[in-house]
């Protein structure tokens, strides 16, 4: 519901929460093969289950960025009635 009071200028961070998924799976990643080396199949395993949980995300973040800007409703458009009953 749109309380008619939204940032004009309010933007997704989805950049940033492309790049922070990336960092998160390079640490993901990289502790899956250091866990691995080391013989801790259990701590290996944890971090590759992390870094796919961070993959999925990194395709939805750029399925969302490819979708490009989605109609907001203008500062012209007044908010909408809370609905009754």
């Amino acid at each position: 519901m749109r309380s008619g009071n939204e940032p004009v200028t309010a933007r997704s961070p989805l950049r940033l929460r492309f790049w922070l998924g990336v960092w998160g799976l390079l640490w993901a990643a990289g502790g899956t093969a250091a866990f691995s080396l080391a013989g801790r199949p259990g701590w290996a395993a944890a971090c590759g289950v992390l870094a796919l949980i961070v993959v999925v995300d990194l395709v939805m973040v750029v399925r969302h960025i490819r979708q490009g800007p989605h109609y907001q409703p203008g500062p012209d458009i007044p908010p909408y009635e809370p609905p009754r009953g």
